[in-house]
């Protein structure tokens, strides 16, 4: 029973010492981005808001669909929305940016 403790606070102070390395990075909140082939959700923070864009587009890329941008509510413990639509957004279709 020792042996088992101690082999699981060695793991868990290396797998500690590896995050700590990483340093900060965007936060997430607590569940973390959230989408599937129709859209999702961002938790919303200012570093969240700035990589938004290549967060939802990974995740819509999966789907082979573009990634739009639907809301952003700049409020600590609310969400940045987006949609996945099978055309580009631009100028020729009925899908655009949200404009700021």
């Amino acid at each position: 029973m020792i042996r088992i403790s101690i082999a699981a606070a060695a793991v868990s102070l290396a797998l500690l010492g590896q995050a700590a390395a990483q340093g900060p990075g965007p936060a997430f909140g607590v569940y973390g981005p959230k989408g599937n082939d129709t859209g999702g959700i961002i938790p919303w923070s200012p570093d969240n808001e700035q990589m938004a864009q290549m967060i939802a587009q990974e995740n819509c890329g999966f789907y082979n669909k573009y990634a739009l941008p639907n809301s952003i509510h700049r409020v600590p413990g609310d969400f940045i929305t987006y949609k996945c639509v099978w055309e580009p957004p631009g100028e020729n279709n009925k899908y655009r940016y949200i404009k700021r």
